[in-house]
C-alpha cells in the first residue's frame, strides 16, 4: 500500500491519540488511587470539559447542518464510542492491575477486525491476522516483563476483566459501524454532538455527587493529572481519532491500541518503576512490525478522505 499524504496523516493522528491514551492509563490509575473521584465523576468531567471545548472550537469552523436521521446515529455512536467505552475503562481500572488491563485490552484489534468484516465487508486476510498476532505477541512479551504502574489493586477481580472486554467491544463496534457517518462531517461537528450527548446522559444524573466532591482534598499532582485527562486524553485525542478513522481502515486504527502499553512502559521506566531490557526492545519492534503488516493487507477499496 502506497503511503500517500492522506494515509500518513491518518497514521500520525492515530499514533498521537494512542500515545496520549498510554499516558492516560497511568493518570487514571493514579486518580483512582487518590480515592477522591469516582469513575462516573471523572467521566462527567471529561464529557463536560470536551463538550465545552468542541463547541467553542465550532464557533470558528464552517457550519454544518446535521439531519435528524444522522443525529440519532451520532447519539448511538456517542453511547458506544464515548459513554460505554470510557465508563467501562474508568470502572475497570479500579478493579484490575495495570498489567492485566494491558493484556485484556489486546483483544480490541481482533474484535474490530471481526466487526469490520461483518459491517463493512472488510476482508480478513492472512496478512491482517498475521499482523495482529505479531503485535499481540509483542504486547504479551511487554506486559509479562513489566511491573505494575503506580500501585493500586493488588489483584484483579473477574468483573474488572469483563469491563475491559466491554471497553474493547464497544470501541470496536464504534470503529466498525460508524466510519461512513464520521466521513460525512467535519471532525469538530461530529465530536461536539458526540460529547454533548454523552454529557447529557451523565452530568444531570450525577449533579448531587459532583457538588459534594471534596475539591480541597485533591492534591496538586492529582489535579494536574485530571486536567491532562480532560484536555489531552479527551479533547485532543478524540479530535485526532476521527481524522485517523476517515483515512485508515477500522482494523488498522484499532491496531494502534497496542501503542498504549508501550507508552505506559516507557513512562514507568522514566519515573523509575521499571527498567529497559532487550525483551522490551523486541516487544516494541514486534508491535510496530504487526502494524506495518496489517497496513500492507488488502482492503475493500475504501474511499480515502483528503
Amino acid at each position: 500500500m502506497r503511503l500517500n499524504k492522506s494515509t500518513l496523516t491518518g497514521h500520525l493522528a492515530c499514533f498521537g491519540a494512542y500515545c496520549i491514551f498510554g499516558f492516560n492509563i497511568v493518570c487514571c490509575k493514579n486518580i483512582s488511587n487518590a480515592n477522591v473521584l469516582t469513575p462516573m465523576d471523572l467521566l462527567c468531567f471529561r464529557a463536560a470539559g470536551a463538550t465545552l471545548m468542541f463547541w467553542l472550537l465550532s464557533l470558528f469552523m464552517p457550519k454544518e447542518k446535521v439531519p435528524l436521521k444522522d443525529m440519532l446515529q451520532i447519539f448511538v455512536a456517542s453511547m458506544l464510542g464515548l459513554f460505554l467505552t470510557q465508563w467501562s475503562f474508568l470502572k475497570a481500572i479500579t478493579m484490575t492491575t495495570s498489567i492485566d488491563t494491558s493484556i485484556t485490552n489486546t483483544c480490541t484489534p481482533i474484535l474490530t477486525m471481526v466487526v469490520a468484516a461483518i459491517v463493512l465487508k472488510e476482508p480478513i486476510t492472512f496478512k491482517k491476522v498475521g499482523g495482529i498476532l505479531v503485535s499481540l505477541a509483542g504486547v504479551l512479551i511487554l506486559v509479562f516483563n513489566s511491573v505494575g504502574l503506580g500501585g493500586g489493586a493488588s489483584e484483579t477481580k473477574p468483573l474488572g476483566i469483563v469491563l475491559v472486554v466491554v471497553n474493547g467491544l464497544t470501541f470496536a463496534l464504534y470503529l466498525g459501524i460508524f466510519r461512513p457517518l464520521i466521513s460525512k462531517y467535519n471532525v469538530v461537528t461530529f465530536m461536539k454532538w458526540m460529547f454533548l450527548f454523552t454529557m447529557l446522559v451523565t452530568v444531570p444524573f450525577n449533579v448531587k455527587k459532583l457538588i459534594h466532591i471534596p475539591f480541597g482534598q485533591i492534591e496538586s499532582p492529582v489535579a494536574w493529572q485530571i486536567a491532562f485527562v480532560v484536555f489531552f486524553a479527551t479533547f485532543v485525542a478524540y479530535f485526532l481519532i476521527p481524522i485517523g478513522q476517515k483515512r485508515l481502515r477500522p482494523t488498522l486504527v484499532s491496531m494502534y491500541n497496542y501503542v498504549q502499553p508501550i507508552i505506559a512502559t516507557i513512562i514507568s521506566i522514566v519515573i523509575g518503576l521499571d527498567h529497559f531490557t532487550w525483551k522490551k526492545g523486541i516487544a516494541m519492534a514486534l508491535v510496530f512490525t504487526g502494524v506495518w503488516i496489517v497496513n500492507q493487507s488488502r482492503a475493500a477499496a475504501p474511499k480515502i478522505q483528503k
